[in-house]
């Protein structure tokens, strides 16, 4: 077992990459401009596109009522911890509208274990029908395998555990970053750093529609930011403007910004500056027109992100781009109370705007090419606290695209239980239902970005505790490839 400092892994390029950072202070520059033809050369080359997607749902998404237990048993057993709705609890019925979303994998799961979707995400039920969406059961961070007895022992140099679990800021961070809040390196921008430079427009190769995000910055790749309408322009000198009315005064403006110092600092912002308004221009000049009305789903603000993804990828040659990372998100889950109000409506957009998203790509030729993948700060608590769920640990996450091996749960199915005493036979909750991750986010990591291209050597330097697992312990094999791509 090896333990890692996740930051000293990245100390030869602390320069750069504090520089970066310094430099994303100002969002309305994406800084990435200069400081991504900087670094060391990739080690990956590409001839093929492929992009990955990360959906991030914040707030910690209710992964219980997401994608709910179905076979008989043990749908009576969450009922009985949750309550029904209709006895003011927040468990859901075993109705029609739970049976419209009930999921048929090509494999049947061991115990008779059966589960359905939310009823709501029709859409997702019909992707993973058709093969093109996978779930994955109980994925979370973690440093080593361990079980409930371990991570109750408090031998933290044996078993050690993410620092500040429960935390939102901080489990965001872990998720994207391994590290906690104040993270500066994420691995989907670690995975990026592998092709920078087969990028002809490297600038591109890790681009946000959700705001700056700690996941798309590597040591050298750093996130490029665009609206759900173009990119982020650099006001008032963006290309075409006026300032007070006067288009003359803005040219000047975009002149005057633009122009060689003598200072070697107001030289190099100048520099950088010049390249962000071209990069802008570059970034409107690709996307091209957008889709067509109903295309993507009206009144979804994730849909709206989506979209300006697929318009990107749609214009990749324009932007010089053979693999990409992308990250939009969307908020809401944090739903201590009013779940059953809120949560499927949430999941709907979710749903919808991923299915719309497949579909275009899909139309593009891209259906195999582009995998989207979710993940929030944590699951949350199976138990009820009257009106919602607290904070927990694992979750279901949902994985889709064209080379996803569909219609097929990966992971381990959990125990339909709180964990609250130690004479439960349950070595996969915390208490109240807090599941304990027996997939860890370094192996869904390393899958993604295994399909991606990176050498299983390079995995290793990308994604610290990944090295911790690939055997088996405690009954539950833990392998570094979790089968849900194909090769």
């Amino acid at each position: 077992m090896h333990l890692i400092d996740t930051d000293a892994r990245h100390s030869r390029r602390a320069f750069l990459r504090r520089a970066g950072h310094l430099g994303l202070a100002g969002s309305a520059m994406p800084w990435a401009l200069s400081l991504a033809a900087m670094g060391d050369a990739a080690a990956q080359s590409a001839n093929d596109y492929k992009a990955l997607v990360c959906v991030f749902l914040y707030g910690g998404n209710d992964y219980a009522n997401t994608v709910v237990t179905y076979d008989d048993a043990s749908h009576s057993a969450y009922s009985t911890i949750r309550i029904p709705q209709a006895q003011g609890g927040i468990a859901l019925a075993k109705d029609s509208a739970l049976a419209a979303t009930r999921l048929a994998p090509t494999t049947a799961l061991a115990g008779g274990r059966e589960y359905a979707l939310n009823p709501s995400m029709t859409a997702m039920a019909r992707l993973f029908q058709a093969g093109q969406a996978a779930v994955m059961l109980n994925v979370g961070p973690l440093v080593v395998p361990m079980t409930r007895a371990q991570y109750a022992g408090g031998n933290r140099t044996t078993y050690p555990v993410p620092r500040n679990l429960f935390s939102h800021n901080d489990q965001q961070s872990v998720w994207q970053a391994s590290s906690p809040e104040g993270a500066t390196v994420g691995w989907g921008g670690n995975i990026a750093d592998e092709f920078l430079a087969g990028n002809t427009g490297a600038t591109f190769t890790c681009i946000s529609v959700s705001g700056n995000a700690v996941f798309l910055s590597g040591d050298n790749a750093l996130c490029y930011q665009v609206g759900t309408s173009g990119a982020v322009a650099i006001n008032p000198a963006r290309s075409g403007g006026s300032t007070f009315g006067s288009r003359k005064l803005n040219t000047a403006l975009a002149q005057l910004v633009q122009q060689p110092r003598s200072h070697v600092l107001e030289n190099e912002y100048n520099r950088v500056t010049a390249r962000a308004i071209g990069a802008a221009d570059t970034v409107n000049g690709a996307i091209g027109s957008a889709f067509a009305s109903g295309t993507f789903p009206a009144n979804n603000s994730l849909a709206d992100q989506l979209a300006m993804v697929a318009r990107l990828i749609r214009g990749r040659s324009t932007l010089g781009v053979r693999r990409q990372v992308f990250f939009v998100s969307l908020g809401g889950f944090d739903l201590h109370d009013n779940l059953i109000a809120n949560h499927g409506g949430l999941l709907g957009k979710v749903s919808d705007a991923m299915a719309a998203f497949q579909a275009q790509m899909d139309n593009l030729g891209l259906g195999g090419s582009v995998t989207q993948f979710t993940a929030s700060d944590f699951g949350r608590t199976l138990s009820s606290n009257g009106d919602g769920s607290d904070h927990g640990w694992g979750s279901h996450h949902f994985v889709v695209g064209g080379a996803v091996r569909g219609k097929s749960f990966y992971g381990t199915p959990p125990p339909v239980s709180v964990g609250n005493t130690s004479a439960e036979a349950d070595q996969w909750h915390v208490g109240q239902g807090r599941l304990l991750p027996t997939t860890s986010v370094d192996q869904y990591a390393a899958t993604l970005a295994k399909w991606f291209g990176v050498a299983d050597a390079d995995q290793l330097r990308i994604l610290p505790n990944l090295r911790n697992f690939g055997g088996s312990a405690n009954g539950i094999a833990y392998p570094r490839d979790l089968g849900f791509m194909a090769a």
